[in-house]
C-alpha cells in the first residue's frame, strides 16, 4: 500500500469515529436512561398504597423522584438538541493528478 492509500484509509476511519462519537454522545445516554427510569419510578409513585405513604410520613417520594428524573432526562435531551456535537471538519482529499506527479 502506498502512503496515499494509508492516508485515505485513516481519513475514512476518522470520519467513522466522529459519526460514532455523535451517535454515542453521553448526553443522549444519560438523558435516555433518566427518562426510562423516571417513567418507571413515576408509575410506582402513582400506584402507591396508603400504607406506603404512611411509612414515608405522607410524602410520595417515588412520585417526586420520578418527576425529578424526568425533568433531568428532558434537560439532557434538550441540551443535546440545542447544542449538538459539531460534525468533523472536511479534510480535502488530494487530487489523483497530484498523487501521480509525486510518484
Amino acid at each position: 500500500m502506498s502512503d496515499y492509500e494509508y492516508q485515505h484509509e485513516v481519513e475514512e476511519l476518522e470520519r467513522k469515529s466522529a459519526t460514532a462519537a455523535r451517535l454515542f454522545d453521553i448526553r443522549r445516554i444519560i438523558g435516555g436512561l433518566f427518562m426510562i427510569y423516571g417513567v418507571i419510578v413515576t408509575i410506582a409513585g402513582l400506584t402507591v398504597s396508603d400504607a406506603d405513604l404512611d411509612k414515608a410520613e405522607g410524602v410520595n417520594i417515588n412520585l417526586w423522584t420520578g418527576l425529578g428524573m424526568l425533568a433531568l432526562g428532558l434537560f439532557f435531551l434538550v441540551w443535546l438538541k440545542l447544542n449538538p456535537t459539531p460534525p468533523p471538519p472536511d479534510v480535502p482529499l488530494p487530487d489523483d493528478t497530484e498523487h501521480r506527479e509525486t510518484q
